[in-house]
């Protein structure tokens, strides 16, 4: 891309008053960005209100810095690119949405948005088994060849681009992380670290400018660019007020497909996902519930670990604890009346696991595989 081009592109989407839609009426007038400002100020009228017309007649405030900066870090990085709406490589499902934007900051693997995807979305503030149900869904899909689509926000979303990274060094798909600031500003500060390895290895892309903060009205906006660029939308954990619930209403109005993840009727972080469930989302208890809805085959898409594996890392008391237990609330008095064993002896086997790191995550791939049975 010519400076002369990005100069043309940034003052057309930074001019304030000027939206996506206004942007495309113009572009559908001159075919580029660069011819919009060689026609006489008088043509804007055909697409422009008055006000928009004298808005874009001068440059916004800052342009120059904005553009120095893009410039810049344009060329500071092979990594670091721009996606133009006409290009070539602009992503099929993402051009098929009602509201594609014109033009996306790219810092990582560019051919990424060729793949197949999938957006795996939830709360921010997931249970500890919404957060490795997020993970091992995530890892499979990559296995199975789906690249995973989210939104680099703490909880589900941080746990899907991890677990699509793991996935991704077993020779599966990788990630793609949508930010609601400028590539230069990763929100939030907790996944710097993550952020570098979906740079690594995945993608980060985003249609706010360079220096652009945290704004509450850009994170519901940025949905649609994660819903667009998937064949569908996994809400794993939800709230019924929840960000992923627009992420998940957005691919539906896409004609993508929808699918929730169950949990209990006491949490609140589930009643999204059965809202959803009630609307006509599919139920998923398996990986392959998803697969076969996108008509893929399996490949390699598979469980972390069988249960006869946990099952062997486990005594058969605590295995007996955890089949007591359930997946509903229950108190240490109730569970120690379920098994008939006294409330010390249990507290015992209860810290044992708590205790033990390897055998709390086996019990917690055994609480998986026992619900997806």
């Amino acid at each position: 891309m010519a400076r002369d081009e990005l100069a043309a592109w940034l003052r057309l989407l930074e001019t304030p008053g000027i939206g996506l839609e206004s942007a495309r009426r113009l572009l559908a007038l001159t075919g580029s960005a660069q011819a919009i400002f060689d026609l006489p100020g008088d043509a804007w009228a055909a697409a422009l209100s008055s006000a928009q017309c004298e808005s874009l007649a001068r440059p916004p405030a800052n342009f120059d810095d904005l553009l120095t900066q893009t410039w810049d870090w344009l060329n500071a990085d092979p990594a670091h690119d721009i996606l133009l709406l006409g290009d070539a490589d602009y992503p099929a499902a993402l051009l098929q949405t009602a509201d594609p934007p014109l033009l996306l900051y790219l810092h990582g693997k560019r051919e990424l948005l060729g793949d197949a995807a999938l957006a795996v979305v939830g709360s921010r503030n997931p249970t500890a088994q919404g957060r490795d149900n997020a993970a091992q869904f995530a890892h499979a899909l990559s296995r199975a060849g789906l690249s995973i689509v989210s939104g680099l926000a703490l909880g589900i979303d941080g746990a899907a681009h991890q677990g699509a990274l793991d996935g991704e060094r077993e020779g599966g798909a990788s990630t793609i992380a949508v930010l609601g600031t400028g590539l230069d500003q990763i929100y939030p500060r907790r996944h710097l670290k993550l952020s570098q390895e979906i740079i690594a290895r995945g993608l980060l892309i985003s249609e706010y400018s360079l220096g652009t903060p945290v704004l509450p009205p850009n994170f519901p906006r940025r949905n649609r660019i994660i819903a667009g660029l998937s064949l569908g939308c996994l809400v794993v954990e939800a709230a019924l007020k929840s960000g992923s619930l627009i992420t998940a209403r957005l691919a539906s109005e896409a004609g993508r497909e929808v699918f929730a993840i169950p949990g209990s009727i006491h949490s609140p972080l589930s009643q999204g996902c059965h809202a959803l469930i009630r609307q006509g989302a599919k139920l998923v208890e398996r990986v392959e519930d998803v697969l076969e809805e996108l008509k893929m085959p399996p490949g390699a898409a598979r469980a972390e670990s069988g249960s006869a594996s946990a099952q062997a890392h486990l005594s058969r008391e605590q295995t007996q604890v955890l089949n007591l237990m359930g997946f509903e609330p229950v108190s240490l008095d109730g569970l120690a009346q379920r098994g008939g064993w006294p409330v010390a002896d249990l507290s015992g086997l209860l810290l044992e696991l708590e205790l033990n790191g390897e055998i709390a995550r086996l019990a917690g791939q055994l609480f998986q595989r026992r619900k997806c049975a």
